[in-house]
């Protein structure tokens, strides 16, 4: 076309995206680890972990039976290789030289300035209602506002969880939704799960500000583990968000945590995640909820991090009216092949789901959008809709959506919508035309695909949330 001879020299370079800007998560922290488990997992070292962790006999016994299911159960073959990952070089346990403390004065000054330069403690100060911070295996700092703590919220650690006021309830819920059967990193979940926050809202209670964790994994070579249970009784509502990061290694490192939501009649729970693992990273969590009767599940999930990422939050609508939302937005660079999507059993009538989720590759990343939308034959009258759009910046990268529906009523309304293309020529000369830079106007198209799902996220509570989703673009491009 005769407008490509009117162009300034190098405007036939290819389109380049700078990667997200990792440098503030790179942070490494001298070991200063109090115990570190040896790497592997047999029985002893199960074993191990429960006398560390001082568990009831009930939890020693579910441990001993996880490990049982995790040997008789095959790696998945059918999503992305997951062979560089060895759990004979994994530690499953690394403790770090400090107790949990409610005042972050109290917190080890490595320790500390980490999460000080991750914005936390000022996220905290700013705009949330609670905190909790996990350094590898533990959490080192707990914290939640009087005025909630006032209405009857509990926010605190699984492990005082799991022997305190509340020991019945997590007990009757623990691993119910995420069985140890449920895949073979559910089961090794179940063996050696550490840390981790439980919450329970009573009925009626609105916290109106978010509760967040943020888990970092500092250890190299070391797996994590952390177990989230929230409970939002009848007629309440939650904003919960969970941060995660780790620096860059080069040897393999884990995390297989496990998120289980119950969300009673006409509750409300939205559950934010911002995803930032280092490219070491074989990013393998399961995180599912189940809704009652009238009850809602918003997720906000921002996956930009890890080599290797399986993850595909999960909703079970279990009472009539009950619905779901699903936002996801995914960013997979050189080196990352991010499986990702959502899943929802529609279970009883008027039940309604939607999912809207945005992904972009480049530099010979790999972005997958798996979607499973099942409606059973007792709930008529359910609606779902899936929207997944997909933008590859360059020929070397690679986008797939992989939709399954089981409907098995015909008093249902599902759809399904899957867009994948790559920066049109055609958009840029057309801002071009109008007075736009070449490089503005690939910004401003990159931006604008990602910004309906970009703006749910909770930028606003973290600096952390600001960096990741901020997309430079940079050079004269083609």
């Amino acid at each position: 076309m005769s407008e490509n001879n009117d162009r300034k020299p190098g405007a036939e370079e290819k389109t380049y995206v700078d990667d997200i800007d990792r440098s503030i998560y790179d942070i490494r922290d001298e070991e200063k680890d109090a115990y570190r488990m040896q790497e592997g997992l047999d029985v002893s070292i199960v074993e191990k972990i429960s006398r560390e962790k001082e568990d009831p006999a009930w939890m020693q016994l579910f441990r001993l039976h996880s490990l049982q299911i995790y040997n008789e159960m095959k790696v998945p073959d059918w999503g992305p290789s997951i062979d560089g990952l060895d759990m004979n070089h994994i530690a499953t346990y690394v403790r770090p030289n400090t107790k949990m403390s409610a005042k972050w004065s109290d917190v080890p000054d490595d320790i500390k300035n980490t999460f000080e330069r991750l914005g936390i403690p000022q996220a905290e100060r700013e705009s949330l209602a609670g905190v909790g911070a996990q350094y590898d295996s533990e959490l080192v700092y707990h914290n939640v506002r009087q005025e909630v703590a006032d209405q009857g919220v509990v926010y605190t650690d699984m492990e005082s969880a799991l022997k305190g006021e509340y020991a019945d309830m997590v007990r009757k819920h623990f691993m119910k939704l995420v069985p140890p059967t449920d895949h073979k990193f559910a089961a090794l979940h179940g063996a050696v799960w550490s840390g981790g926050s439980f919450v329970y809202v009573p009925p009626g209670v609105s916290v109106t500000i978010p509760l967040q964790s943020y888990f970092r994994l500092n250890a190299p070579g070391a797996g994590q583990f952390e177990h989230t249970l929230i409970i939002v009784d009848e007629g309440a509502y939650l904003h919960f968000i969970e941060g995660c990061s780790a620096p860059k290694y080069n040897v393999a490192n884990l995390h297989a945590g496990c998120v289980e939501l119950f969300v009673g009649k006409n509750a409300k729970l939205r559950y934010s995640t911002i995803e930032n693992w280092s490219k070491n990273m074989y990013n393998l969590n399961t995180k599912r909820a189940l809704v009652e009767e009238g009850g809602t599940i918003e997720w906000v999930s921002g996956s930009f991090g890890s080599h290797v990422s399986y993850l595909y939050p999960m909703s079970i609508l279990k009472g009539r009216g009950a619905r779901m939302e699903f936002t996801g937005i995914t960013f997979a660079g050189a080196g990352q092949n991010l499986d990702t999507g959502a899943k929802v059993v529609h279970a009883a009538p008027d039940t309604s789901s939607y999912m809207n989720t945005r992904s972009i590759s480049k530099d010979g990343g790999i972005s997958t959008f798996r979607s499973s939308v099942v409606v059973n034959r007792d709930a008529e009258n359910s609606k779902s809709a899936v929207s997944c759009q997909s933008l590859m910046l360059d020929s070397i990268s690679r986008s797939d959506t992989i939709p399954a529906m089981d409907i098995r009523t015909k008093k249902a309304d599902v759809g399904h919508e899957a867009r994948i293309g790559r920066i049109s020529d055609e958009a840029v000369f057309y801002l071009m035309s109008r007075g736009v830079s070449e490089e503005d106007a690939r910004a401003l198209i990159v931006s604008g695909f990602a910004d309906n799902v970009s703006k749910e996220l909770p930028m606003e509570y973290a600096v952390e949330m600001n960096n990741l989703i901020r997309l430079e673009m940079k050079g004269c491009i083609g």
